[in-house]
């Protein structure tokens, strides 16, 4: 896989990636994506997700990426950077992004959307005492700054 390839684009459903077969996709992807990269910085990350939603949409994307990171995490020993506000947060606005564009290549997708490579985006919509409560980190706490523009209206 190349950075700018996804490993596939059929939507998936939100049990599609539970359990064992959960575990190997994410290990999949993220393999794929830091062989590209040599590194795994927010770049790569943004590039995991985007590859997660096309494959599975947004709902499967969510199940994989917080099994996989909180996963991940805990093996490195370090399962309080895990934060499922951010997990959930950087889904939902890169699947938004990616919705209808028919993207296949990620620099391209990078490029049209810069923004997703502030890593600093979700404060836009989150203070950071938001980011910072308990809540936030271990369940889905909306944001507190600004709705997401899919939700205001």
């Amino acid at each position: 896989m190349t950075a700018g390839t996804t490993a596939g684009t059929t939507a998936g459903t939100v049990g599609a990636t539970a359990g064992q077969d959960g575990a190997a996709a994410f290990d999949a992807l993220l393999a794929g994506v830091i062989a590209t990269a040599g590194r795994f910085g927010h770049r790569e990350h943004v590039h995991l997700t985007w590859l997660a939603v096309r494959r599975f949409g947004m709902p499967g994307a969510l199940d994989l990426l917080d099994e996989g990171i909180r996963r991940t995490a805990t093996r490195a020993g370090a399962p309080e950077k895990y934060h499922r506000t951010l997990t959930r947060a950087w889904t939902e606005l890169i699947a938004h992004h990616a919705a209808g564009t028919g993207e296949d290549d990620f620099d391209a997708f990078a490029d049209r959307h810069p923004d997703l490579l502030d890593k600093h985006l979700p404060e836009r919509f989150y203070s950071p005492a938001a980011l910072a409560a308990p809540e936030a980190r271990a369940g889905w706490l909306e944001p507190d700054l600004a709705p997401f523009p899919w939700r205001a209206g």
